[in-house]
């Protein structure tokens, strides 16, 4: 058996990292800075640990532009290297600074870097990178470090004075040696770092993030300016999270509840990623739910698995734990504001009652969570939540769509408590809250003949001599009218005579169309809506019309009777609209010319 060691062609190696590690060519900018921040991290550290000994001289980066000689220069005052260390970690490919110091000192998770590659982003833009550093070892000499991206280098003594480093690159593209362009990129990955950043002189990190803050120091306008800084141009959120984990795992951040109108972007990801206050990605979908996607806000973490390049999340047991407290805290959040005043929560009900009804059907620990406050406004304007709804009406939810519809007034009526059902993702929830409220069930206004609409003293049920009722008679008369073959008809006394007719949709394929529309599908073939045309024998209309002695007209006032049902109950096929137009004339001239 034969072992060995695997080698790196690193003449083959650096071309690739160059061109394709690093998705983006910005990159290099927030390698190079977090590099320069971990060098004064780990001053920090030392100092903190008493094994460095120097003057409290400000700990900062400085960038400096120069056109004319087309160098941008990253100059930091942090632990600088000494020329063995310059070989040991620069010289190395994949060798990090970062873990070697770590593993010394545990326990501080101050530093950003870990991979050992982000230095050699600096190719992507640059055609040679030079270095030169000084170690806060007072009797180390100073290095400088040459190399044009090739496998050669040179490494000699250097000629810094200060503790610290300063790397140049020496850029190929106009569009890196632009001041506006820099700031852009700075403000995009490290407006967060924890030591000052100055571009040719101009601080441009001014702010903490306000995730360090603890949430009981925080200050509803801190709150609120922060989103803007975050989400510039934005309405004021409704509500917010604050995170702040500190086992299993290192957590801290800030979600908010966006005030959700006509612009808002669904498909956008709003929430940014952080690790150690760097930036790493405004993708955030697999550490937050799906259903909390539309959240905004940030989250920082060093203890997110990253890929090499740093882009992007890597799954694993932490990132799945990480998603279940963050989907437990939402819910503590929103359990707390209905707890602490209803009244709030109930008028921000339309911009959050997405996310939770989202959660309540993806998430059976979310739904444990926050079905106390999944909450529903009936027809009077009042706020309810299911179990108090079934108190009072223990068998059957009656809900409706429109509640503008004249239709309702039957069940204002009867004094028939009805909720109001109208978001787009109503139909499946009531499907999913069925199986959990057995054997209550939901039922649209006009999905069912309830006995309570009904007036049982007035049912025209007199025989006569062939044996029928009138009320099979008027129902006949209809049917024959119509002629419409897959729709059934029926003649019930109902409890009002301002209502002549209705259309009583099938519940069940009712919700099945729903369901399909909201992923832009047709019923399947062969499987039609179940409709019933529900004429009232106690309308003065009905009586009259099945009366009247001129058949056609009579006709005519059905099939407009009919296609006013379809239309108030929004059942009237767009393309059937310009015929119903026609007829209302034509009913009307005939009406007139009797």
């Amino acid at each position: 058996m034969a072992q060995g060691t695997l080698t790196i062609n690193t003449e083959k190696l650096l071309p690739i990292i160059k061109k394709w590690l690093y998705s983006d060519k910005d990159i290099f900018l927030r390698e190079l800075v977090s590099n320069a921040c971990d060098a004064l991290s780990k001053l920090k550290i030392l100092r903190e640990q008493k094994e460095a000994d120097f003057k409290d001289e400000e700990l900062r980066i400085d960038l400096t532009l120069d056109k004319e000689q087309k160098t941008l220069t990253i100059t930091d005052t942090g632990i600088g290297m000494s020329g063995d260390e310059v070989e040991k970690y620069i010289a190395q490919l994949a060798f990090s600074g970062a873990e070697d110091f770590l593993s010394k000192y545990q326990g501080n998770d101050q530093v950003i870097g870990h991979f050992g590659l982000g230095f050699y982003s600096a190719y992507m833009v640059a055609s040679k990178v030079e270095i030169q550093t000084r170690s806060y070892r007072q009797n180390d000499d100073p290095a400088f470090w040459s190399c044009d991206g090739s496998v050669s280098y040179t490494l000699e003594k250097g000629a810094r004075n200060e503790r610290g480093t300063a790397i140049t690159l020496f850029i190929e593209e106009e569009e890196f040696l632009e001041k506006s362009r820099i700031l852009e990129i700075l403000n995009r990955y490290c407006t967060f770092l924890p030591f000052p950043i100055y571009l040719n002189g101009e601080h441009i990190n001014h702010k903490e993030p306000l995730w360090l803050k603890a949430a009981s120091d925080c200050t509803d306008e801190e709150y609120i300016n922060f989103y803007h800084q975050l989400h510039p141009f934005e309405p004021d959120p409704i509500f917010w999270v604050h995170l702040n984990v500190d086992y299993p795992f290192h957590l801290k951040g800030i979600l908010y509840f966006p005030k959700i109108d006509q612009r808002f972007d669904f498909q956008k990801n709003h929430i940014k990623l952080f690790c150690n206050r760097v930036f790493v990605s405004d993708n955030c979908q697999d550490l937050i739910p799906e259903y909390l996607t539309v959240l905004r806000g940030a989250i920082d973490s060093p203890d997110i698995p990253l890929n090499v390049s740093r882009s992007y999340l890597q799954m694993d047991k932490t990132v799945r734990s990480l998603s279940t407290h963050i989907s437990k805290k939402v819910a503590d959040r929103l359990a707390a504001i209905y707890k602490n005043d209803r009244k709030a929560f109930s008028e921000q009900w339309e911009n959050i009652e997405l996310i939770i009804k989202l959660g309540v059907m993806h998430d059976e620990k979310f739904y444990e969570r926050v079905k106390e406050f999944l909450i529903w406004k009936n027809l009077d304007g009042e706020w309810t939540t299911l179990p108090e709804y079934l108190e009072r009406h223990p068998e059957k939810i009656f809900y409706t769509q429109d509640p503008d519809s004249h239709f309702l007034q039957l069940y204002k009526e009867k004094k028939i408590e009805v909720l109001i059902a109208k978001g787009p993702i109503d139909t499946p929830l009531m499907n999913f809250l069925e199986h959990k409220l057995a054997p209550a069930k939901f039922q649209r206004v006009d999905g069912g003949l309830d006995s309570a609409i009904l007036d049982k003293t007035k049912e025209k049920t007199l025989l006569d001599t062939e044996g029928k009722t009138e009320s099979t008679r008027i129902a006949e008369f209809v049917k024959e009218a119509l002629a419409i073959d897959e729709l059934d008809v029926e003649a019930k006394s109902l409890a009002t005579n301002s209502l002549p007719a209705f259309i009583m949709l099938d519940e069940e394929s009712r919700r099945l169309r729903e369901t399909l529309a909201l992923s832009s599908r047709d019923m399947p073939p062969g499987i039609l809506d179940k409709k019933t045309f529900v004429v009232n024998t106690n309308s003065p209309l009905i009586n009259a019309v099945t009366k009247h002695k001129n058949k056609e007209v009579a006709k005519e006032i059905l099939i407009h009777l009919y296609q006013l049902a379809q239309l108030s109950q929004r059942e009237l096929p767009p393309k059937e609209l310009p015929g119903f137009i026609e007829r209302s004339s034509k009913v009307l001239e005939k009406l007139l010319g009797e």
